[in-house]
Formats: structure tokens, C-alpha cells, sequence
């Protein structure tokens, strides 16, 4: 029996990279896992199928983060799998590259609609909906850190998704919801191939001291531990799972 057997789970952003293994691991640890994709439907059909496949159950529901009416109906037919919720992961985003020069309004508007609007009001529907002792894990980056040029929307959306974990920590903390989040360094991924060039991801695994980019499932696995009973003790904190890029 997994250690997460009889949970529910929500995964924002979860047809592919990091969201896609974060489904696959709570699922393999015996989490009910629905999970939210904006418009790849066959990608998300084929992580249902592989949960399937390994044992597991995953729901897909079509849904864009940056719309905060839809919010309410996902978190309830992510709590009918079982009755109730217990696990919220805030994995989905956006992300752009461009200098601040050369940034439009709507750009920004569009950008933080998703990272930041949208997350902030799921905090909401999570902190009224999770069952006491749940879990909320939300997914960051290591630019908040170490900012690169052009990623100005980017890291300061989830700078400040780093903040809504730090007071949403101490808010839910009297039903015992664990508030934490999660920062990747680079990690091999479409978005993260999208936004660098070859090079610079050749060059990346030389800065880390593990000597290699990350893989998804080296992201899942710290949520996995976020997500179980072992991380009971531990929230309002940001887990740097990097490989050593930042130390």
C-alpha cells in the first residue's frame, strides 16, 4: 500500500514535464490524481493512460489557471474521487523571456493572470477546501534567486508565489495544511528547452555539482515527499532542487 493510498490529489499544468511526473508519482504512491491541462488534450490522455497502465488513477479535466471562475468546479471534481481533498499541487505557469523594454501590458497582464492571479485564488479554494492535515506544494524556480536577463515577468510571478506560501503557511497552519514550495533549477523540459538556447543548456550541467540538467522525476520525487506523512514537521519553506546549481 502506497503511502498516499485513499488521498486526492489536484495537479495544476499536469499533461507534460514537471507536472506530468509529479501525476505519475503521487499516483504510484497511491494517490487519486485529476489533473488540469490547458489545451494538449492527447498529451494529457497518454499520462492517464500510463497511470492506468502502471495501476494507478488520473483524471484530466481541461482548465486554464488564469481563469479564476473556473477554479471551484476543479476542486470539486478533484474532491469526488474520494469525498474529499487532500493534496494541491500549484505546478501550472507561463513563462517568457524578454527584456523589460520591450514587455507590453498585455504581456504582463497575460503572464501574471496565470502565475500570479490564478494561483493566488487556487491558495484560496485550497484553503477552504483541503481536508485538515493536507498539503499544499507550489512550484517555483531558481530565478527567483539567480534572476536571468529577460526573465523578469517570470521570477517576479513566482517571487511572489513564493510570498502567498510563507502567509498561507502560517493561515492554514492551525488545521494542520503544510505550506511549501518547490524550486527547480534547470530541468530538462519543452518550456525550458524553449526558452534557452542549445548551448547554454550544454554549458549548464559544468555550474552544478551533480554535473547533469534535472529530470522531472527529480522534481516529483521532492514533491512526493512534500506531499506524504514524512513532511509533517516542515512548512513555509522553499526546497531547492536544483543539483547543486545553487549552494
Amino acid at each position: 500500500m502506497g503511502v498516499l493510498e485513499g488521498k486526492a490529489a489536484l495537479v495544476t499544468g499536469g499533461s507534460r514535464g514537471i507536472g506530468a511526473a509529479i501525476v505519475r508519482r503521487l499516483a504510484a504512491d497511491g494517490a487519486v490524481v485529476t489533473f488540469t491541462y490547458m489545451s494538449n488534450e492527447s498529451a494529457a490522455a497518454d499520462v492517464v493512460a500510463a497511470v492506468k497502465t502502471a495501476g494507478g488513477e488520473a483524471i484530466a479535466i481541461q482548465a486554464d489557471q488564469a481563469d479564476v471562475a473556473a477554479l471551484p468546479e476543479v476542486f470539486a471534481r478533484a474532491a469526488e474521487a474520494t469525498g474529499s481533498l487532500d493534496i494541491f499541487v500549484a505546478n501550472a505557469a507561463q513563462v517568457m523571456v524578454k527584456p523589460i523594454v520591450e514587455v507590453t501590458e498585455d504581456e504582463f497582464d497575460q503572464l501574471m493572470a496565470a502565475n500570479l492571479r490564478g494561483v493566488f485564488f487556487a491558495f484560496q479554494q485550497a484553503g477552504r477546501g483541503l481536508a485538515d492535515n493536507g498539503r499544499i506544494i507550489a512550484i517555483s524556480t531558481l530565478n527567483t534567486a539567480v534572476p536571468d536577463p529577460g526573465s523578469s515577468l517570470y521570477a517576479g510571478s513566482k517571487g511572489g508565489l513564493e510570498q502567498f506560501v510563507k502567509v498561507a503557511a502560517r493561515e492554514f497552519g492551525e488545521r494542520g495544511i503544510t505550506v511549501n514550495a518547490v524550486s527547480p533549477g534547470a530541468t530538462d523540459t519543452e518550456m525550458l528547452r524553449g526558452a534557452n538556447p542549445p548551448e547554454a543548456l550544454e554549458s549548464t550541467p559544468e555550474f552544478t555539482a551533480l554535473g547533469r540538467l534535472g529530470e522531472p522525476t527529480d522534481i516529483a520525487d521532492v514533491v512526493a515527499f512534500l506531499a506524504g506523512p514524512d513532511s509533517r514537521w516542515m512548512t513555509g519553506q522553499n526546497l531547492l532542487a536544483t543539483g547543486g546549481l545553487l549552494i
